[in-house]
């Protein structure tokens, strides 16, 4: 008896793939188990959830091998049964909003998608932020930015471009928040926050230093590259408020916070073909700023 659920993308993605098994598997008592074998193949790609304190086990090949997933006709599964098969539901993400269906799956089953929604492991959630503490402590250079991040009202600012700029498939997915949203969404914070200090994350930084421009004290974090990339997220969850990008990175960054009273301004489009429900992606307490730079 247990969980399966496919690991694909990058830190922030692997992360709800993650939670949604993790409550399906703590609802049933059972093991949740993640299957990696997608990243052979996909270098650009690689498994990055070793960086956290899950509760979880990387399902062997032989295992998903054996694996015969379950048809809707009786005599199939009596057949397959009768030949003591590994038998399994395989479950595929239907819509990018939230199905509550989800939540009822009964045991042995298979999740591919991203479930990409608080609300798939929200009743869970301290079990989540607890399985998602880092087990490294930060480097010297990122504990001196969390003593600046502790010591004033630090809000983080992550632009997210590279791939959605220069990956002609990913470009035609995801929509990229421009200067108008950062602007709308810095103006709110001088709103809401008293003299706020930002820092920033970009995996395009030299546009963020020519097109963000604050009348405040901010940072620009540049030195956490390849394997230390998920410093930036810890970094961002030290942070009392945030604006984030359509990324599931700063997604995290924000949403493993330990402050409860944090501001976090979010975009309410996350991709070119349509406009997705963002009550399903967004958390009800964040702000939203729609595409046309909106409040």
């Amino acid at each position: 008896m247990t969980i399966i659920v496919k690991l694909t993308g990058g830190l922030g993605n692997q992360m709800f793939q993650y939670a949604a098994g993790r409550r399906l598997a703590y609802q049933h008592n059972t093991d949740l188990l993640l299957d990696i074998s997608g990243f052979a193949s996909y270098p650009l790609r690689k498994y990055e959830l070793d960086i956290f304190n899950i509760h979880a086990t990387i399902a062997s090949l032989d295992l998903l091998n054996s694996i015969e997933f379950l048809k809707d006709k009786p005599f199939q599964k009596k057949i397959k049964k009768f030949f003591r098969k590994n038998i399994i539901r395989l479950v595929k993400e239907q819509t990018i909003d939230f199905d509550d269906n989800i939540l009822t799956l009964p045991n042995d089953v298979y999740l591919d998608g991203y479930w990409q929604s608080e609300k798939y492991f929200q009743d869970i959630k301290n079990i989540i932020k607890n399985d998602f503490l880092f087990v490294t402590k930060p480097s010297e250079k990122n504990q001196v930015i969390t003593k600046k991040i502790a010591a004033c009202n630090s809000v983080s600012i992550h632009v997210r471009r590279g791939d959605y700029i220069l990956n002609p498939e990913t470009k035609q997915i995801h929509h990229v928040c421009d200067e108008k949203y950062y602007k709308t969404a810095i103006s709110m914070i001088f709103d809401i926050i008293n003299e706020p200090e930002f820092f920033l994350f970009s995996d395009d930084l030299e546009w963020a230093k020519k097109n963000i421009q604050v009348d405040a004290p901010i940072m620009f974090i540049s030195h956490n590259l390849g394997k230390q990339s998920f410093e930036d997220m810890r970094l961002m969850s030290y942070c009392k408020n945030h604006i984030i990008a359509n990324s599931s990175f700063s997604w995290w960054g924000a949403w493993l916070a330990e402050n409860d009273e944090q501001c976090v301004i979010a975009p309410d489009r996350w991709f070119n073909t349509r406009i997705c429900n963002y009550c399903d992606r967004i958390p009800k307490h964040w702000n939203v700023v729609n595409y046309d730079g909106c409040i």
